[in-house]
């Protein structure tokens, strides 16, 4: 388990970025990684390489965009896309973990998080996995005549020869979306990232290209990382929750989605950090090409959205939100 303050072993943060708005995603949150000033997390931008699964070139494009990562502190490293590339471009985060040493602790997070505070007040404990919980029920989405959530589930738990029922969260009902193990993918980690790595892609392809009959009403597009991502967790005997709640996704990282999510949504801190972090001359003068950037940020759009909504009173579903942001022609990504 790594503590503030202990004389851990360094832990490698790995991103994805590539050709277009993740490239500048990747400038952000490696600026506000390194305004945190932290010395134990080292920085790894895993880049896809052309090949016969991307139809263009995938790499990041501006050499301005290249030198301002590694400036920051980061290191690019190649790989080949041999099992998804741009059929599914979700499936980067699952192959891209072979860029890292086999047996050093890792976190994956999402390109779309700013890092608000030092990732060393989290108390990571790399041999019990998790992944973030600021999800929605987004799948399975139940038919009438189908399959409900405890069958489907349960197909995906039978397929891997996993323990089913302890996975259950017993303080939901059943049939009721959260008693079932669910993730969104924006952050996990663990102590290794092959054996991770490992059983996520084989999880993968096997529910990819031989779905259980169970799955019969429900598309994997784009949800097949977040529905394998719980096998992967329970497998290797983590679970909900194994870091304080309030901390990844809370004080400590802000998994943002879209910039106009963020103005509508967060917390001020949030903002106070985004427009802290980029401020600066050689920040403003990489982001501000990407059109969303510059808008939102330097030109003040992000300020309109944010005066749309009371951050008390938001509506429940995200899509309200983005409706109400693309009603007022404010929508960009």
């Amino acid at each position: 388990m790594t503590r503030e303050g202990s004389t851990a072993q360094t832990v490698n943060i790995l991103i994805v970025a590539q050709a277009g708005r993740l490239s500048y995603e990747a400038v952000l949150f490696a600026a506000s990684l390194q305004a945190q000033g932290e010395d134990r997390f080292r920085l790894i931008v895993a880049e896809p390489v052309p090949g016969p699964l991307w139809e263009s070139d995938p790499r990041i494009r501006q050499p301005e965009v290249r030198a301002l990562l590694k400036d920051l502190g980061a290191e690019i490293r190649p790989f080949e896309a041999q099992y998804f590339g741009g059929s599914y471009p979700y499936g980067n985060k699952i192959e891209a973990l072979r860029v890292l040493p086999e047996g050093e602790p890792f976190v994956f997070f999402d390109t779309d998080t700013l890092i608000l505070d030092r990732l060393s007040r989290v108390p990571f404990d790399f041999d019990r996995p998790t992944a973030s919980m600021r999800r929605e029920g987004t799948w399975p989405q139940i038919e009438l005549y189908g399959p409900g959530y405890t069958q489907t589930w349960k197909a995906l738990y039978d397929r891997f020869g996993l323990d089913f029922d302890s996975s259950l969260d017993l303080d939901w009902p059943d049939e009721y979306w959260q008693r079932y193990l669910y993730f969104n993918a924006g952050f996990f980690f663990y102590k290794c990232p092959k054996m991770f790595g490992d059983l996520f892609l084989g999880y993968a392809l096997s529910v990819r290209d031989d779905p259980p009959a169970e799955l019969v009403c429900q598309s994997l597009e784009p949800w097949l990382d977040q529905v394998v991502l719980p096998l992967v967790i329970h497998r290797l005997g983590g679970g909900r929750n194994m870091v304080p709640t309030g901390l990844l996704d809370g004080e400590v990282s802000c998994h943002y989605r879209v910039l106009p999510l963020l103005y509508a949504r967060e917390a001020d801190r949030v903002v106070e950090v985004l427009e802290a972090v980029t401020a600066p001359n050689r920040i403003k003068k990489v982001l501000k090409e990407y059109d969303a950037f510059k808008r939102m940020i330097y030109q003040g759009r992000g300020q309109k959205v944010r005066a749309l909504f009371d951050r008390d009173d938001l509506p429940r579903r995200e899509q309200a939100i983005r409706n109400k942001i693309k009603r007022e022609g404010f929508w960009m990504r």
